[in-house]
């Protein structure tokens, strides 16, 4: 028994086309992106800086009321409250 090539390639180029329209960017009118000190920056950088301010400031609340040394996961609670932090301050400046 031998393995051939397909010979029709024709379902390989639709799901290519299927898969290159599913992944486009962004929409048509541009990424979100605000003007700071004469310079276009994207929203999500903004929101990613905040999500990391958060989870830093979690982690300093943690340890400055020794909850730390109770809370097991403190890499991932951090992680989920700066993410959260990220998110809402999209959702609350950005969103539709």
């Amino acid at each position: 028994m031998t393995l051939r090539r397909s010979d029709h390639p024709l379902p390989g180029i639709v799901l290519l086309c299927v898969v290159s329209a599913c992944l486009s960017g962004c929409s048509p009118s541009g990424a979100p992106s605000f003007d700071l000190f004469g310079a276009f920056f994207p929203a999500w950088l903004l929101c990613g800086v905040i999500g990391i301010a958060g989870a830093g400031i979690a982690r300093v609340a943690f340890v400055g009321s020794g909850l730390s040394n109770l809370l097991p996961y403190q890499l991932a609670v951090c992680t989920a409250i700066g993410v959260t932090a990220a998110v809402l301050v999209w959702l609350v400046g950005f969103g539709s």
